[in-house]
């Protein structure tokens, strides 16, 4: 799996506030992503987001 800062992803899980879309902060053995839908910030292990991952969109106005 290949994402760079900035990227923005689709999770198979809505967030409780309805979005299922987040902004990829910090790559590594973590990812700290946000939530573009309420702008909160979670720290996610890489292979927890491997296997929840829908589908990768890209940079925002790319």
């Amino acid at each position: 799996m290949e994402l760079r800062l900035g990227d923005i992803v689709e999770l198979r899980k809505m967030h409780p506030c309805g979005s299922n879309r987040w902004e990829v902060l910090r790559t590594g053995m973590d990812f700290r992503l946000k939530c573009l839908g309420c702008g909160r910030l979670i720290l996610i292990p890489r292979s927890k987001l491997e296997r929840s991952l829908k589908k990768v969109i890209g940079q925002p106005g790319a």
